[in-house]
This record gives C-alpha cells, sequence and structure tokens, in this order.
C-alpha cells in the first residue's frame, strides 16, 4: 500500500515538471515572435498600394493629388444611350400603337384623366315650407353646377313663394375657376326679381372650404346707378351620427345705398341665422326640420315698422335636401 502512494506522487511530480516546461517554451515564443516584427520594415500606406490610373480619396473629400476620384467606365453611372443588345421595346408590338393602325381608339374612347371630363349636378340645399307668425309661403336654395375641376358654369337660385306668386328672387349665372385647394373664384350676373322693380348686378366672389371645414360663400356687387352690395354666408356640417347631421347656418346682405323700390336701406340690411336638422336616407336625399331667426337693421327696418310689418321673425322650417 505505502509504495503504491509513493508511485503516485512521483508521477504527480514529473507531470508538474512537465507542464512548467511547455509553458517556458510557449512564452520564450512569443518574445521571440515580437521581436521579429519590430525588425521588419514598415508596410507601405494605403496610398501607396492603390491601382495604376486610381486616386484615393480622404476624409477631406478631395485627393492626395487634390483631384476627384476617377471611376473606370465600368463603374460609372447609367446613362445615356443604351448599350448595344438591348431589347427594342416596341420589338414585339407588330408597329401597333394607339395613335394608329388596328387598335387605335377613336377621339370618344380615349382613356382619359378625370379632369378632362365634363361633369353636372344640380343640388336643392332647401326646398322647404316655412311657418312664421301664422302665415305659410315656401322657400327654395338650389345652386347647378357643370363644366372641369378647374373652369365651370356656376347658377345659384335662391327665393320666397307665398300665395303663390314669388316674393324676393335672387338668381346668379357665375363662371367659377378654381384658384386655391378648396376655392373658386367667382364671376358672372345677379338678378333680383319679385316684390318690386327688377335689378341687375355684375357680380364677383369667392366659394369654397375654410379651415375647420367651413363652408363659405361671399360675393360683391355693382349695379345701375351706382349700387353696391355685399353678401356673405357660411354653413357648417355637424355629423352627430353618419347619417344625422345638424347644420348652423349664417348670412348677411349689406347695401352701399337705399333702395326704398325694394324696401332695402343703406348698410346692414338683414341678417339670418338659422340651425336645421336632416336625416340622410341616403347621401342623395336627406328630409329636414330647423329654425330660423330672420332680423333688419338699419334704414331697412325703418321701412318695415312704416310698412307695418316686424323687424324680427322667427321661421320654423321642414323640407328636403337632394341633389343629382
Amino acid at each position: 500500500m505505502m509504495g503504491f502512494s509513493v508511485r503516485i506522487l512521483e508521477n504527480m511530480k514529473a507531470l508538474r515538471k512537465h507542464i512548467i516546461a511547455t509553458a517556458l517554451a510557449a512564452f520564450a515564443s512569443s518574445v521571440a515572435l515580437a521581436a521579429s516584427d519590430s525588425l521588419a520594415p514598415e508596410a507601405p500606406a494605403p496610398h501607396a498600394m492603390k491601382p495604376s490610373g486610381m486616386k484615393v480619396v480622404g476624409h477631406s473629400g478631395m485627393s492626395d493629388e487634390s483631384m476627384p476620384m476617377e471611376m473606370p467606365p465600368e463603374m460609372q453611372m447609367q446613362g445615356g444611350s443604351a448599350p448595344p443588345g438591348t431589347r427594342d421595346p416596341h420589338a414585339y408590338s407588330g408597329g401597333f400603337t394607339l395613335q394608329s393602325g388596328p387598335y387605335a381608339l377613336d377621339g370618344n374612347q380615349r382613356l382619359r384623366l378625370a379632369d378632362e371630363k365634363s361633369f353636372g349636378s344640380i343640388m336643392f340645399d332647401n326646398l322647404e315650407a316655412v311657418r312664421s307668425d301664422g302665415r305659410d309661403s315656401g322657400a327654395y336654395d338650389v345652386q347647378a353646377r357643370f363644366g372641369r375641376d378647374y373652369d365651370k358654369l356656376v347658377i345659384k337660385a335662391e327665393g320666397e313663394v307665398a300665395s303663390g306668386k314669388v316674393q324676393d328672387a335672387r338668381t346668379e349665372v357665375l363662371w367659377s375657376h378654381a384658384v386655391a385647394t378648396f376655392w373658386d373664384a367667382q364671376l358672372g350676373l345677379r338678378q333680383d326679381s319679385g316684390v318690386g322693380p327688377d335689378r341687375t348686378w355684375l357680380a364677383i366672389g369667392a366659394q369654397g372650404l375654410a379651415p375647420y371645414w367651413f363652408e363659405i360663400d361671399a360675393a360683391a356687387y355693382v349695379g345701375e346707378g351706382g349700387r353696391t352690395a355685399l353678401r356673405l354666408g357660411a354653413e357648417y356640417e355637424l355629423l352627430i351620427t353618419q347619417r344625422l347631421i345638424v347644420q348652423p347656418r349664417v348670412e348677411a346682405n349689406l347695401y352701399g345705398r337705399s333702395d326704398p323700390g325694394r324696401d332695402i336701406g343703406k348698410g346692414l340690411s338683414d341678417l339670418t341665422a338659422g340651425i336645421r336638422v336632416r336625416y340622410e336616407f341616403s347621401r342623395q336625399f336627406a328630409p329636414y326640420v330647423g329654425v330660423e331667426w330672420a332680423s333688419r337693421y338699419g334704414e331697412s327696418a325703418d321701412m318695415a315698422r312704416a310698412a307695418g310689418e316686424r323687424t324680427r321673425t322667427t321661421r320654423y322650417v321642414a323640407g328636403v335636401h337632394f341633389w343629382f
């Protein structure tokens, strides 16, 4: 037993000597390799190894010769004439095109963009029955359009009918031209008819969608005898649901001079504010109910009092809004 233990100790001493000798040999080899690298000549700088015909550009954006780098022809950007052997895009068309030959399209079938086509529409914004001061009447507000995106013919008609007669009507025929996103400039004629003498005006205005989705319709007018007028209208559509819509609206009329024949005074003549609630069974048809408050001011109010009429009235309305 003692002899076996002695042999194990002798083997462990021999293994330790072997490990120490191996480590010393490895360390000596590393020192020798480091010494040989320090004595070797320096490797050439990267720019000294550049191929013939090439220039190396540094971080400053200029080469060592202060010239931009020249790329070989095979590395230059594509451009110019097509390289030899490129397939002709018309090689398999048989010579046929959409402008000539059996596949040519006539003017009616030629593909067109949307702004090359003319479209038309008629919108009855209001077609309603009115109840005010115990009297019944009717009112309408219609706008027709025909033309393209940039230029179109616009006809606006608004008025009141009572006892089978037109009491007050305004009709405008305008050329409308798109001048900005959602905005049209308009130029044309306005004709007033109904009770009193007819009046004709030159009209210039703007119509469009203001920020926060307010619809604006504003126009200035110049009439016979130096008459001038200004009309401002604004409305907003508040969607309670996708079908139930609340529409407040306000409109004001101002005149530069009095016109007793039509019961119109100088300055702010009248102001109308109202609200309508409609339900759209479809986007093209919606019945509605609403209420309006109309007031006359200044000389117009004086003329109304002299005729025994009220200067402020409340109107209850019910009608339909539709277009086609």
